[in-house]
Order: C-alpha cells, then structure tokens, then sequence
C-alpha cells in the first residue's frame, strides 16, 4: 500500500461560538482536573462512510449543530483562567470552539481500518497536535476537524484534558451527533457543572515557568495496533478467570468455592458438605462472606498484563505496574451525578513483581486488578485527594521504569452511539496525543453486545512479542 503521510490538507479554520449566551458561572478546576495540566489534549474521534450530504452542505451543516450543542456545554467554549491566588478556573465566557475543514482525497475507509497497524495518517485527522492542556489559557478547550476522505469523512474532537475526562467527552460527542440528527430540542444528556464534592480544593497547584510538560518522551518509536475480541472470547477467557474463585471470610479465605455469576445468595458449588457447606451459607447470609466476580474487563486486563510482561523480558524481581483510570462518580458517598462535567477518574495501580505475574496463573493476576479496583471507594477517593493535596503535582503519564502498563478509556462509552445523520461510525480512532511504550485504550467494539478493541501502543520489540503470544493471541479475532 502507497504511503499515506502526509495526505491530508487543512482547507479552511474558522471559530465557532455557541448558539446562546452562557449564564455558567467560572467553574474551578477540581483535584483530578487540575494533575491534567500536562497532559495532551484528548484526541478521539469517528469514521464514517460518505454521507448523503455534498460537503459544503455537511460543513455548513455540523458547524450549526456544534454552536447548538455548546450551548449546553459552555465551558468547552471557554478558557483557562488562574487568578492572583493561584486557582485555576474555567471561564464560560463564550469564546468559542475552533472548526478545521481537511480533504484526504487519497485515503479510503479501508485504509484506515484494513492494515494490521494504525496508519499514521489517522494523527492527521485532529488538530491541536501534541498541544499541552495547560495551553487553554490561550487557546480554545475544543477543536473539530472533519476531514473528508475519498470514500467517507473522520470527525475528530480535540478536547482539553483539564476540563473533560472520557466520559464527559462521550456525553459531549453523544449530544451533538444528536442535535446534528435533528434532536436540539430534546437532547438526552444533561450535563451537570456543580462544583460542591469533595474534588473540589483548596490547594494551589504551583506551576513551573512557561507551564508544565509533559512527562514522556513524545518521540519514542512505538507501534499502534488494535486487537479485538468478540463477546464469545470475552466470556470464554471470562469464564476461566472466575472459574476457582475464593470466598473472602473475615481476615481469612475458604477456597475451591465456584462462584458463577453476580446472582443473589450465589449457590455453593459441589456436593452438599455437611458442616462446611452449612457454615459457608449461614455466613452468606450474615454478608460476611464477599463473593466478587471478576469482570470480563479485569479479565481482558489480566491477559495482556501477562502478554506484555512476558514479551519485555524483564528479571523476575521486577515490579511491574498496572495503571487502571477509575470513574470516581458512583464511587463516592454522597455520588455524584452520572452526568458530572470534568474530570472524576483516579488511576488505581496494582503492583505485582514479574515473576509473580508470570509463574502464577492468569486467575492470580486477573485476582489482582479486582481487588484494587473493589477497594477503591469513598475512603481510598478520599484519601488519594489528601495526598494530593499535600503535594499537589501533574500527573506523571509515562513508562519510565519500562515495566508498567496504563490503561485508560472504557468499553463502556457510547463510542458507537454517534449517529451524526447517516449511520452509525465504522470505527473509532484517536490522535498521537498521550502514547507512549503501555499506553492502552479500551473502546467497545462495533458489533456492541460485549465486544470490546484494546487500541495498544507498544515499543516494537514488545508489539512483536505480544503477537506471537499463545495465550494471548488464542482470544483475539481473526480479521
């Protein structure tokens, strides 16, 4: 296939500003925005085939429904404000989003989706590139670039990481393929702008001169791949990990309990065993027994944990990390809204030596990442914005030690719900902002019901010992 860098022209920027004025107050950054100074914009977006609309016409037409739709998310038409005490604030001021017209007339749909690797041209198809959110004091919060392709057309959102995580981004990318459909009157999402939990701080984050950096290096050679599992592999591999399962009593464990399921009361499995069984019941029933299934999710995490690990080479004493961001919102006491707009994701890390990863089976690791995930609640949330508040810093995004592994995203946002007017998106991609050597992005996959793509940044050596991974490769789909 010829090279496709390169391929794609910026035809026209323009400014887009929202379709009424902003009655939101500034809004303040919270303790899990404010780490996110120095990191990327956020880059994702959709491909679709053509749609019905000449291109003049679909332009015309999606700036109208973005300046609808941010007038029900006004802070992405706003900017970065840090008063004289240090606070850094969302200014709701109504100086609107940036709108990129692009041509790739070379590239076709299945160029973007038909290699093994992501082609390098899917980073031409967002704007912002390698932008620092700190610089949305001086720049919009969101850019659009749609980008025409011979045989379909890419919207790509570059949003600033300060002021949305991915679920905000999603409920934002959701509204407006429903208002570009026709539904600006009854929109489903409503975004919710309180700032009253305990995410809200009085620390000051002291920034360096000139701004913060980002902290990888945004030169390293990686590769790119997406790999896919159905939902009949996801409940295979799903069904092993929960296969032997422990009941949790007190500060001990009874073992070679089955447990199937998040039934209520779950069934002990086996033979009826007299005393035991009675026993393990009765404390069932006491709720002093924790019985927690470990997701399909944790379950696909523990998979590649162990494939990369194996495939680094590293010595068995070395800790490896796995870094999961936790949505925070339903986790905290009281909740906030589901609709929270900002940042409310914790990275939840799991430590386990190499060794410990690899000599033990996949169930140990899988056992793991549920564990710290379970127990990050209302008191770990709360505990984790104290300490931040001691030593208030940006988040350190990286692999420094080359033995850890992050994951972000969920197979749980709508990616696939954005139905902009002429069919839902052939496949979901983003730009080079924030990849580095374990960088992973989970998205649903496109077939839905469970499915689910791990979009994987890699060193090379590392990509290519994954690929080559029995275990790991037995549960990908075959294209």
């Amino acid at each position: 296939m010829p090279s496709l860098e390169n391929s794609v022209t910026v035809i026209s920027r323009s400014r887009v500003f929202p379709d009424q004025k902003s009655t939101l107050v500034d809004l303040k950054l919270s303790v899990s925005d404010l780490p996110m100074l120095s990191c990327h914009y956020i880059q994702k977006g959709c491909l679709f085939t053509r749609p019905h609309l000449p291109p003049h016409a679909l332009l015309s037409h999606l700036k109208h429904a973005l300046s609808l739709t941010l007038s029900h998310f006004p802070p992405l038409a706003g900017r970065l404000s840090t008063s004289e005490d240090g606070h850094v604030f969302l200014s709701c001021n109504d100086a609107g989003a940036d709108f990129v017209s692009a041509a790739a007339k070379s590239v076709r749909v299945s160029d973007v989706i038909g290699g093994i690797d992501v082609p390098d041209v899917v980073k031409e198809f967002f704007t912002y590139d390698r932008t620092v959110s700190y610089d949305g004091h001086n720049r919009p919060i969101l850019a659009v670039q749609v980008t025409e392709l011979n045989d379909g057309v890419f919207i790509g959102c570059s949003v600033n990481h300060s002021v949305t995580d991915g679920t905000s981004l999603w409920n934002f990318i959701n509204t407006f393929a429903e208002v570009s459909r026709g539904a600006e009157g009854n929109v489903t999402r409503h975004p919710d702008f309180t700032r009253e939990s305990v995410l809200i701080s009085p620390a000051v984050l002291k920034v360096p001169q000139g701004g913060p950096k980002v902290t990888f290096n945004e030169n390293e050679p990686l590769r790119e791949r997406i790999f896919s599992f159905s939902r009949e592999q996801i409940l295979e591999l799903k069904a092993m990990v929960n296969k032997k399962r422990s009941w949790t009593v007190g500060n001990g464990e009874i073992n070679g309990v089955e447990v199937f399921g998040k039934q209520s009361n779950d069934k002990l499995n086996g033979k009826e065993n007299g005393k035991l069984t009675e026993m393990l019941e009765s404390l069932l029933l006491r709720n002093d027994v924790v019985a927690v299934e470990i997701s399909s999710f944790q379950s696909l995490s523990a998979l590649l944990w162990r494939a990369i690990t194996r495939a680094r080479k590293l010595p068995s004493s070395k800790t490896t990390t796995f870094r999961m961001a936790v949505n925070v919102r339903h986790r905290l006491s009281p909740k906030l809204d589901p609709e929270y707009f900002g940042n409310a994701i914790q990275s939840v890390p799991t430590f386990a030596t190499a060794g410990e990863v690899l000599s033990r089976d996949i169930r140990w690791s899988a056992d793991q990442l549920n564990r710290s995930v379970a127990a990050h609640q209302d008191g770990k949330i709360r505990d984790t914005v104290a300490d931040w508040e001691a030593n208030p810093r940006c988040f350190p995004l990286g692999n420094p030690d080359g033995a850890s592994v992050t994951m972000g995203s969920s197979p749980r946002f709508p990616m696939y719900d954005n139905d902009f007017g002429w069919g839902k998106p052939v496949a979901v991609r983003s730009g080079r902002a924030n990849k580095f050597d374990g960088k992973i992005s989970a998205f649903p996959g496109r077939d839905g019901n469970g499915s689910v793509d791990l979009e994987v940044v890699l060193a090379p050596e590392t990509m290519a010992g994954i690929e080559s991974d029995g275990e790991f490769m037995r549960y990908v789909s075959k294209k």
